[in-house]
């Protein structure tokens, strides 16, 4: 960043709000494409019935709710890179936490999805909420569903709130310099920002009060959504290890989905010199931590299983490794403990390629991982009779709202590199030496 100016920052950054590409809108194309083959399946699932999915008793719970755990997850890499290194003063994340704010906000909005699609009859969604009605219905305050419904919402509204607050000069930047109907919608959301020194005072006290406050709903959000299953009897599941569990394996899929966005990123908007090998290669290496925590968690599963002598947590994890879910264990094994080790070696985690494709799989190992614990559990519950009533597979319907999922993802994350800042000008500028003033000579 030595050579970089404030003007050439500018310019740089900015230059990623022009007229979309060819290949820019074809890939928009086809993620609506894929969104829209994914709303089909969810109107067929609703008019034909849940029958269409693949679920069958006693599991009930299924790619769905995989989808959910899997979507919050990911969600939470983006207060880590953006809140709590920004508390702890690490320059490194300058360049990507604005994605990273962005991923969370919109793996909210996927996630938020699935709990309606599991509904069935979507219409009576607003049962989950609660609030006086002529119907004298009141929810359960001591059910771990309902904690879900005001953990993640206070979780999107304060990610959405830090997202903006952290955009607001940026916004400015961009309002200067835009025309038309843009100039008129960046004027709006700039705020009247003008770069005063009391606008920069209080611009820091909110943006630090919220990095504070969204720090301990990291740990807390997803601590919830595990009591979604901790809470329960099923073996398997009820265990104290699994807020933390769960909290890592967030960590563990955000950062890889970090990671996944950035690569192409920087090679579309050619940001080289402000996404440097440097930003990954400290990514890689949370990576790592989040990856032997994850191996240190499957193993205490196993070792407690065996240590507590209980007949029913010793068959669900001997089902999980040698059973009819056992490929998908072993994979998840692979590419959430295993593969994250060969970013040890410095000539791996400094390729981009092998980083992108480390990631990927660590993507896919934790989907996995959320799955397996799921089907194993209510497949292998106690009742030895239900052990024999089939194996749950999904079905093309549950495959495409999957799919739609992630198309719905990708569609908000295009949309917003191409109306907002991906990367912080604010923040960029930072990290220059201050501009000389030379006679003839631009700052």
């Amino acid at each position: 960043m030595s050579e970089l100016t404030y003007s050439r920052v500018n310019r740089d950054i900015l230059r990623t709000l022009e007229r979309p590409g060819k290949g820019y809108l074809a890939l928009l194309g086809l993620v609506l494409l894929v969104l829209v083959w994914g709303a089909i399946s969810w109107i067929y699932q609703i008019y034909t019935g849940m029958g269409v999915a693949g679920f069958y008793h006693p599991v009930l719970w299924a790619v769905y709710i995989t989808n959910f755990v899997f979507w919050v997850g990911i969600a939470h890499s983006g207060t880590l890179i953006s809140a709590i290194l920004f508390l702890l003063r690490a320059r490194w994340r300058t360049s990507v936490f604005r994605s990273a704010e962005a991923m969370t906000v919109f793996a909210i909005l996927t996630a938020g999805l699935f709990p309606l699609i599991h509904l069935g009859r979507v219409w009576y969604f607003y049962w989950l909420i609660p609030y006086p009605n002529q119907r004298g219905l009141w929810v359960n305050f001591r059910s771990p569903l309902l904690w879900d419904v005001f953990a993640v919402s206070t979780y999107f509204t304060v990610s959405v709130i830090f997202l903006y607050i952290g955009m607001v000069p940026d916004l400015a930047a961009v309002r200067d310099r835009a025309k038309g109907l843009r100039r008129t919608l960046y004027r709006a959301l700039s705020l009247g920002w003008q770069g005063t020194d009391r606008q920069w005072r209080h611009y820091r006290g909110a943006y630090g009060f919220f990095a504070a406050l969204a720090t301990p709903l990291v740990v807390s959000v997803h601590s919830v959504v595990s009591w979604d299953f901790a809470m329960s009897i099923v073996p398997g599941w009820h265990s104290t290890i699994f807020a933390p569990y769960f909290v890592s394996g967030a960590i563990h899929s955000g950062l890889a989905m970090v990671t996944v966005l950035l690569i192409p990123l920087r090679r579309a908007f050619r940001l080289e010199e402000y996404i440097t090998l440097r930003h990954f290669e400290n990514l890689a290496k949370l990576i790592i931590v989040t990856g032997l925590i994850m191996g240190y968690s499957y193993a205490t599963e196993f070792f407690i299983a065996w240590y507590s002598g209980g007949l029913s947590e010793k068959a669900v994890f001997l089902y999980r490794a040698v059973g009819d879910y056992a490929l998908l264990f072993w994979l998840m094994i692979l590419f959430n403990s295993i593969a994250p080790l060969f970013l040890f070696f410095k000539l791996i985690r400094t390729s981009l390629p092998a980083l992108f494709v480390i990631a990927l799989l660590i993507n896919l190992g934790m989907w996995l991982e959320r799955f397996v614990i799921i089907t194993t559990s209510l497949t292998h519950e106690y009742d030895p009779y239900s052990w024999g009533l089939g194996v749950y597979h999904p079905t093309w319907v549950e495959y495409s709202i999957t799919a739609g999922s992630f198309a719905w993802f990708f569609f908000w994350f295009l949309l917003f590199i191409k109306l907002f800042p991906s990367v912080s000008i604010v923040e960029v500028k930072e990290q220059l030496a201050p501009p000389l003033k030379v006679a003839g000579s631009e700052p």
